[in-house]
């Protein structure tokens, strides 16, 4: 599922969180939350970054593309 199908679907505190801390390890409640939605943390999806001992960390598309819907350029 693509990010912009699971973005609305996130409570709105998930949404600011990670707005605010946009490119930072994602606390596991918020990959909960966006497998909850719909998304796919362990497919090849475009968003989907690197997971490792330091968390789970979207793309730098994925980050762009948060970064704009901050900006209102998302619906």
């Amino acid at each position: 599922m693509d990010i912009a199908e699971w973005w609305p679907k996130l409570a709105e505190d998930a949404r600011a969180w990670l707005m605010a801390n946009n490119g930072d390890a994602l606390p596991s409640h918020l990959v909960e939350q966006i497998t909850a939605a719909g998304g796919v943390v362990t497919s090849d999806a475009w968003w989907v970054g690197e997971s490792g001992p330091n968390g789970f960390f979207l793309s730098d598309r994925a980050t762009d593309w948060i970064e704009e819907a901050a900006n209102g350029e998302h619906p």
